[in-house]
């Protein structure tokens, strides 16, 4: 299973959405988008994201274009990913 899926399902658990992963495009616009994610939303995302990936997200790498589309998190996941050598055999 890609990153980029894996973000969008926790997504959809994160915001009890009713949607399929396959019906967000990667480069959806997440904010002001149809998901609804505002700033309540996103600190829910992060620690789903962390949890999902055992990765943590320091808040130096807090900033909204890491918000901008699912592409953008997966971006960040798989770098965050590559640092960690025991991890680097879940990137995809």
């Amino acid at each position: 299973m890609s990153i980029e899926h894996r973000v969008k399902q926790v997504i959809i658990r994160t915001l009890s959405l009713e949607v399929d992963a396959d019906e967000i495009d990667d480069e959806d616009e997440l904010f002001g988008g149809g998901l609804g994610i505002n700033s309540m939303a996103t600190i829910e995302i992060i620690v789903g994201l962390e949890e999902e990936f055992g990765i943590e997200v320091p808040d130096e790498d807090l900033r909204v274009e890491l918000f901008d589309s699912v592409q953008t998190m997966a971006d960040y996941v798989r770098a965050v990913l590559q640092k960690v050598p025991e991890v680097v055999g879940q990137i995809e």
